[in-house]
């Protein structure tokens, strides 16, 4: 369903899955999904995604996480800009 795009069998897995009995943390799960299901079922059937935006996002706070409590936010901003 992931990996094809098929977000419309969503509900027949969620319905599938809340049924269970023996595995409470996947009927959870998908308790949780029936919350937002419209965005759930458009990520799974749109070929668009952020995987870019957070990419960049995750070298972003890396870079962070690695000056901390050791230079500015001049320093912080060059290695943004200038690393690869």
């Amino acid at each position: 369903m992931v990996a094809h795009l098929h977000g419309d069998q969503l509900p027949t897995w969620i319905e599938a899955a809340t049924s269970t009995t023996n595995l409470p943390s996947l009927r959870h799960f998908a308790q949780h999904l029936e919350r937002d299901l419209n965005a759930v079922t458009a990520g799974l059937t749109l070929p668009w995604n952020s995987g870019v935006v957070e990419g960049h996002v995750n070298r972003i706070k890396t870079l962070k996480r690695q000056m901390f409590c050791r230079a500015g936010f001049a320093l912080l901003r060059k290695r943004v800009l200038l690393a690869p």
